[in-house]
């Protein structure tokens, strides 16, 4: 009797920290999200979208670090998805479960993990050194590429466990092949886990500014990118350009590129929110 009430105490007590934990996290947020918008919403307007960078505060503006973000966004996506559901596939599906699967998939796991800055030393060293891409958005694409990579391996392969073998050995019983059922099956089954887990990740190789910075991308660039071989910024580096400015005008202008940044994630993160309940809806197990 004393046991169990000793149980309910603590289970009320961590109830209690997750939600005083999850009030001030909320909290805080709100205080920057507040003074983001205080400061950066009365220069948020078409001609901030479509300026060149200036070293006059008021006439700078973010088209090419807007447009940059959105190239390594396409480039990024074109080379992450199909490899990265592709390596899931075989790893869950086709290889064998031996030493070597083990340990591979430990690796990747780990990879995951590791800080994103170690990404950029080793684009630097193959795609900017190795395959003379330069600073260009296809070295920083191919960078990000292999960032976020582990992470749509992970999220895809636990995505695809999650389907009821039933469904599976159902599909094999009525004589389709190993292909047919996981085309046909198992990917539709998964697709709510697998998008929202690429999204999230696109939503990471957005806002990373470190493995930029190590293979050579510009904080200032006076133009557009027009192919994948051009010299680019982002959104992250234009604004870490411009809090490291004095001038209280380049502060302003950091918090209105701010602004447009997470409204670009949060708008991806709504997206996978929206296909996760439809898909959920669709599927009954």
């Amino acid at each position: 009797m004393i046991k169990a009430s000793t149980n309910q105490w603590k289970d009320q007590l961590f109830r209690i920290y997750g939600i005083g934990a999850t009030f001030f996290g909320l909290l805080i947020l709100g205080i920057f999200l507040v003074g983001i918008v205080i400061e950066g919403f009365s220069r948020l307007d078409f001609q901030f979208l479509s300026s060149l960078p200036s070293r006059l505060p008021g006439k700078a503006g973010i088209l090419t670090a807007w447009t940059g973000s959105l190239w390594i966004f396409g480039l990024t996506s074109i080379t992450s998805i199909p490899i990265g559901i592709g390596a899931a596939i075989w790893l869950e599906e086709y290889s064998k479960k031996n030493r070597l699967a083990n340990l591979l998939e430990i690796n990747i796991s780990n990879l995951a993990g590791i800080p994103s800055i170690i990404y950029g030393i080793l684009g630097l060293e193959i795609f900017v050194r190795m395959m003379k891409f330069g600073g260009s958005l296809l070295a920083g694409s191919f960078t990000l590429s292999l960032l976020i990579l582990p992470i749509i391996i992970v999220s895809t392969r636990e995505a695809l466990k999650a389907v009821p073998r039933s469904i599976i050995q159902a599909s094999l019983a009525m004589g389709a092949t190993r292909w047919q059922t996981i085309w046909l099956q198992q990917l539709p089954a998964a697709s709510s886990g697998i998008f929202t887990g690429i999204i999230l990740s696109l939503a990471r190789a957005i806002g990373e500014t470190a493995p930029l910075i190590v293979i050579g991308a510009l904080a200032y660039v006076p133009f557009v990118a027009k192919t994948p071989m051009d010299e680019f910024t982002v959104l992250p580096m234009q604004i870490f350009n411009w809090v490291s400015r004095p001038q209280h005008g380049f502060i302003v202008n950091a918090a209105a590129a701010i602004l447009v940044l997470l409204i670009f994630v949060f708008i991806m993160n709504g997206i996978a929110i929206y296909f996760r309940y439809k898909s959920s809806k669709k599927v009954k197990w």
